[in-house]
């Protein structure tokens, strides 16, 4: 099942489930908190929303094998975590501004990710039950600025992931019944028609249900909570020469099963 945020043709704000591109049936209320249930109204949807507003969203770093490989880091002996704000959110089709700190030089990247949206109350998930605590998932863009990242953060990563506008989501929430694999999904980055990466999420080395446990230990995870569950190779920075987003582009990232997730790139 597609679940989607969207503002309807009245401006109104609403759930739905996506019956075809640009109609959905309207969901009464949350469907996270409150469940699948139709209100019986149909809607044209006049713009995508991010298809939750999550309360926390964590981050994985460093969590595919040939990432690591490509940008010489060692593979982690456990997840590497960080987090983004809710601010950092961006609908489908919106902008990803760079930020005006961000223009001394090239350092605005992509990084394709697929975004895990927890759907019950949970602490000390057990790896054996945590896809039990799933309830979709949907494609995220972890936008990333490289010289904040690296240099300019303190030596935490966070700053340089968190800027406005930072973690495009969407198009859709793909319920948990409707893709019982998570660790077989091919996922992919393009700009202007050139695709930057190409991988499966059967080369991440944490898997979702480790990452799901690892994250709920002595900490709860309250529903809604968005997990991304880190990048494949191919990222900007690694390439030769590099490849950065720039005013004028158009990222879109995807997983298969899920859809395709696109911005434009603007001046911010």
């Amino acid at each position: 099942m597609r679940i989607i945020r969207y503002h309807a043709d009245d401006g109104t704000t609403h759930a739905g489930i996506e019956t075809q591109p640009g109609t959905a049936q309207r969901l009464a209320g949350d469907p996270i908190a409150e469940g699948l249930a139709t209100t019986g109204d149909t809607d044209t949807v006049a713009r995508l929303l991010a298809p939750v507003v999550p309360p926390t969203i964590f981050c994985i770093g460093q969590n595919y094998r040939q990432h690591a490989l490509e940008t010489g880091a060692a593979i982690p002996e456990q997840p590497v975590i960080f987090m983004k704000p809710p601010t950092a959110l961006q609908d489908p089709n919106g902008p990803i501004a760079i930020p005006r700190c961000c223009r001394r030089g090239d350092e605005v990247d992509y990084e394709v990710e697929l975004a895990v949206v927890i759907g019950k109350r949970c602490r000390d998930v057990s790896e054996r039950d945590a896809l039990n605590v799933v309830f979709g998932y949907s494609v995220a863009n972890d936008v990333s600025a490289r010289r904040w990242q690296k240099h300019a953060g303190g030596g935490q990563w966070i700053r340089g992931k968190s800027f406005d506008t930072f973690c495009p989501l969407g198009p859709a929430i793909i319920t948990a019944d409707a893709l019982p694999d998570p660790q077989d999904l091919q996922l992919t980055t393009t700009i202007h028609g050139e695709t930057l990466q190409d991988s499966n999420t059967a080369d991440m080395i944490f898997t979702v249900a480790e990452l799901i446990a690892f994250l709920s230990l002595d900490t709860t995870l309250e529903p809604g909570t968005v997990i991304l569950t880190g990048t494949p190779q191919g990222v900007g920075v690694a390439r030769d020469p590099k490849r950065f987003l720039q005013p004028g582009d158009s990222v879109t990232v995807a997983i298969d099963g899920i859809g395709e997730l696109t911005n434009p790139v603007v001046a911010g």
